[in-house]
């Protein structure tokens, strides 16, 4: 599937993708009182409660995919061409994003 897109369309979708997520998770860091932070084209989550932890979300350009690590797993993230997004069995980044931070934040 990853045939779909140029290593610079690619890039242009990642970097679009990474900083939506971004935006998407604002509301909830200053919620719950987490970072969240975009550099270099990778974006971090940043716990220090419930435990000190780290997300990371990074594009893997020679696969065409985006790499998510939390809670020592990884999720690998393909462009779905019909919803112009990266997704994970249908699931969208920013919603696997939210969805993982809420569930280490419960604990589970």
């Amino acid at each position: 599937m990853h045939e779909t897109l140029t290593e610079q369309d690619f890039r242009l979708q990642a970097d679009r993708a990474l900083e939506q997520t971004q935006r998407s998770l604002l509301p909830l860091a200053d919620e719950e009182g987490f970072e969240v932070e975009l550099q270099n084209g990778v974006l971090q989550v940043i716990f220090e409660d419930p435990a000190p932890a780290k997300f990371v979300v990074s594009p893997n350009a020679p696969v065409r995919q985006i790499w998510v690590s939390a809670m020592s797993r990884s999720y690998k993230l393909t462009w779905a061409p019909d919803w112009s997004r990266f997704e994970l069995d249908g699931e969208p980044l920013d919603a696997l994003l939210a969805r993982l931070v809420r569930q280490f934040l419960s604990g589970q």
